[in-house]
């Protein structure tokens, strides 16, 4: 007879928290049988829940198929256990990364250099590969932000992590509340209070963290969602119509400052031209006509990059 599995608690060795998640906390911690460094995220389920619900079990599903991907954190495992309280925590062991891409941008900002060119373009083909991984998958990131871009600094290897807040965006698509996205990567259509969500919304927070990996600076820092438009419209123009069909219709629109476009380059000093060419595909305001992950890779900015080892 094999013995029962060990909870949780028993099989490692919490090391140090290291984060608190949208749905818990998150700890480095060592695996005792084989002395392996994990992250374990802990979540609770809801206080009337009796067991693990339908809908966990679901997501923890999709996340185990999704983590197939090299450039998707890897869930190792899930075990059940108790609080003090005797209420079900799900533990989610997913390999350990030592720093994620928000450290990694600070670093440079701190000391005055910026990310190698030959750096940001590995970062990105591996970031819109991952993206397009989930896209295929029916699955939408919808907060992508670079504190959940983690990385291995010996390998430089980039993952998405955070896929907890994923829905299968499988037809029929559900109305989504837009309250949990970070403002600054956040697409404008979400802004103007769009409910029906495509996988454009994570090509404009790719964009985002793109012109922020050639700057060390968020392209879009609005500490409100109206100062967050304002910043998108002084740069790329107040949207009308003519570019953007039906957007004055979208729940928050309202009569904006009429701005015209600026050149990206203005923003984005230090990025080549098909850079900024790809950067511009990505923050098209109509979310159809953004270009999708799958067709970024093949855009000519990644040419000369050798994509056999990523």
């Amino acid at each position: 007879m094999d013995e029962k599995p060990k909870s949780a608690m028993e099989a490692f060795e919490k090391l140090e928290k290291v984060g608190e998640g949208t749905y818990g906390k998150v700890y480095r911690a060592r695996e005792k049988a084989t002395g392996k460094i994990v992250a374990l995220k802990k979540t609770r389920l809801h206080e009337d829940e009796e067991g693990v619900p339908p809908t966990t079990l679901r997501e923890v599903s999709l996340l185990r198929m999704l983590s197939r991907d090299p450039h998707v954190v890897r869930l190792i495992d899930v075990k059940q256990g108790q609080n003090k309280e005797g209420r079900t925590v799900l533990y989610l062991v997913f390999e350990y990364m030592d720093t994620d891409l928000k450290k990694y941008i600070r670093s440079f900002r701190q000391t005055g250099d910026h990310i190698p060119p030959k750096i940001v373009k590995s970062l990105m083909y591996q970031l819109c590969k991952g993206v397009a991984f989930c896209h295929g998958h029916g699955v939408l990131h919808r907060d992508l932000k670079p504190h959940n871009l983690l990385m291995d600094r010996k390998t430089m290897m980039l993952k998405i992590a955070d896929l907890g807040l994923a829905r299968a965006f499988t037809v029929p698509i559900k109305k989504y509340t837009h309250e949990i996205l970070t403002l600054w990567y956040r697409a404008p259509e979400v802004l103007l209070g769009a409910t029906h969500y495509s996988p454009a919304v994570d090509m404009w927070s790719v964009a985002c963290i793109f012109a922020e990996l050639v700057t060390n600076q968020a392209l879009f820092p609005g500490d409100s969602e109206l100062q967050q438009l304002l910043h998108i419209f002084r740069l790329l123009g107040t949207p009308n119509e003519e570019v953007w069909p039906g957007v004055s219709r979208l729940v928050n629109w309202h009569e904006y400052p009429q701005w015209s476009p600026k050149p990206l380059s203005s923003a984005v000093p230090g990025l080549d031209e098909d850079g900024l060419h790809l950067l511009s595909e990505m923050l098209q305001y109509e979310p159809s006509k953004r270009i999708s992950a799958k067709k970024a890779m093949e855009h000519p900015y990644f040419d000369d990059l050798d994509k056999s080892l990523l």
